[in-house]
């Protein structure tokens, strides 16, 4: 347990439970292979998680990092190392599967919705990872999700905004015919091209594209597709995700897999996250006998 007052985005004591496994899994696998050598570790992993969860939520520069955390550099290089080892997306599989449980689903999906979003990025992104989407009008990165039809995360991946979606689904959905070989059924947007209905149909999987009604005005719910919306608008509660700031795109997805991670824990133990229009919470002194 930390020493120092609590913030927000900290780590719950049951959300610890579920999550902290995973990157202590981590530091024994890479302690195992410095065969006994080296320092031992001197920051709580627990610390490093609420650090990072800090940083995703508030969307702080690493080097803002409140004192009372351990120091920035040593922030950031645990979250590189786990980012480029794909320590975060590690969660999301097994948090899922007791959601999609408890919400009394299969523990496996077999149908899932993608979707992409393009996002302008900071100066730290290297122009050569940025790109152009001209429908929307965005210079910076495309995010593009598949998601299950609860809108829990299944595969991200983040590249040039200019990228078609096509191309980009192409990539999906060679991940999710080897990561979840269950899909049998998956909804696009009327952007995807009749030759990724056709490669999907190469991996047994069922394309059906999802489009308003011609004529209809406004906003409209369009039935299956709305949930991956509604992802979106999950993840953009996390201010490091309103921009893309990351230089490399794995850790930028790294991002995006521990907002839906931190997501997922808080419904599972029936957390909610504190907000501005959170009544204050009462002191000892204020609760009255």
């Amino acid at each position: 347990m930390p020493t120092r007052r609590p913030y927000p985005s900290d780590l719950s004591d049951a959300r610890s439970e579920l999550i902290e496994p995973v990157p202590a899994a981590w530091r024994f696998e890479r302690r195992g292979r410095a065969l006994g050598f080296g320092r031992p570790p001197e920051h709580d992993l627990r610390d490093i998680m609420d650090a990072i969860l800090y940083v995703d939520r508030t969307g702080v520069q690493w080097r803002c990092l409140p004192h009372d955390f351990p120091h920035w550099n040593t922030v950031y290089g645990y979250f590189a190392k786990w980012a480029d080892e794909g320590v975060f997306a590690q969660p999301g599989g097994l948090l899922r599967r007791l959601l999609r449980e408890k919400e009394g689903r299969k523990g496996k999906p077999s149908a899932c919705v993608i979707d992409a979003q393009s996002v302008k990025t900071s100066t730290s992104v290297p122009a050569a990872g940025q790109g152009i989407d001209v429908g929307k009008r965005i210079v910076g990165r495309k995010r593009s999700i598949v998601t299950d039809t609860l809108g829990l995360l299944l595969a991200v991946l983040v590249t040039a905004a200019s990228v078609q979606d096509s191309a980009v689904g192409t990539t999906l959905l060679d991940q999710i015919a080897a990561d979840h070989p269950g899909i049998r059924r998956v909804w696009v947007d009327g952007g995807c091209r009749q030759h990724l209905v056709e490669h999907a149909a190469t991996l047994g999987i069922d394309m059906e594209i999802s489009a308003r009604t011609p004529g209809t005005r406004g906003f409209t719910l369009i039935p299956k597709y709305w949930a991956v919306e509604r992802t979106y608008g999950w993840l953009m509660l996390h201010r490091r995700l309103a921009r893309d700031y990351q230089t490399l795109p794995t850790r930028s997805e790294a991002m995006i897999h521990l907002a839906m991670t931190g997501l997922m824990a808080r419904r599972l133990t029936s957390e909610n996250t504190i907000s501005r229009r959170d009544p204050a919470p009462q002191t000892k002194h204020q609760i009255p006998e």
